[in-house]
């Protein structure tokens, strides 16, 4: 079975409660730690990577990206997903090849842009060029953009996702929803479904987020954020 295909299925029939957890790596030694903690995939956060590599979030030029995923991907045996913001500007049978390039299992597309959400049609017809491109050589995750720079309305959130499930995407993820409207999405929103967990204990547990109808939970820059505070308080301690 296919790298891509294990990822596939590691989506199916989760129980609720039990959710797919995919730790952001940010570089290679990082992705190694994860997966000798035992995490059957990971998913690389754009805004941890961009840390990294010296950039503000949404600032990492497009071959910088690709060459952290590739790296990541070389570092570890699991499947990779890679967060690609909102596609760099490429073609979608370009985008499919850079990520195919690097070794990616999957792919993060946003749907909105400098702050402003795209047109949910636009998008819709852009993912499925994605896929059309892909095949079944990538799993697309396609995030939602309601509760970030939209009007934060749950309704809003399911037509959109609506949209992008008929364009092909594998996966929706409607993110910094809260988790007192998961139900609402689960309800409207067809396939797996993507939250994003919090690591300040503000927020439910990834098992939590299970049992409120999330397929599988994601952490952004989480664990990027949280391993430089960590070094921040042992170079503290040094000086």
């Amino acid at each position: 079975m296919s790298k891509v295909d294990v990822f596939r299925t590691l989506h199916l029939k989760r129980a609720q409660g039990d959710p797919l957890v995919l730790p952001g790596p940010w570089d290679a030694t990082s992705a190694r730690v994860l997966a000798e903690a035992g995490f059957p995939a990971l998913a690389t956060p754009s805004a941890g990577v961009a840390a990294a590599l010296g950039y503000e979030d949404g600032a990492t030029p497009a071959d910088e990206m690709f060459a952290a995923v590739a790296r990541i991907v070389r570092a570890v045996d699991v499947p990779v997903s890679a967060d690609v913001e909102g596609g760099y500007g490429l073609a979608p049978k370009e985008l499919v090849e850079r990520l195919l390039e690097a070794g990616a299992v999957g792919c993060n597309l946003e749907d909105s842009d400098g702050g402003v959400l795209k047109d949910p049609r636009e998008q819709a017809e852009f993912l499925a060029e994605v896929r059309s491109a892909a095949a079944d050589r990538l799993f697309v995750n396609a995030r939602v953009d309601t509760f970030v720079h939209g009007d934060r309305d749950p309704e809003r959130a399911i037509e959109r996702a609506a949209l992008y499930v008929a364009a092909g995407a594998d996966c929706v993820y409607p993110i910094l929803a809260p988790a007192d409207v998961l139900p609402l999405l689960r309800s409207g929103i067809q396939g797996p479904l993507n939250m994003l967990a919090r690591l300040d204990g503000e927020g439910p547990a990834p098992a939590g987020l299970g049992e409120l109808g999330a397929t599988r939970v994601t952490f952004g820059p989480g664990l990027q954020r949280r391993a430089a505070a960590a070094l921040r308080e042992i170079a503290d301690g040094l000086r």
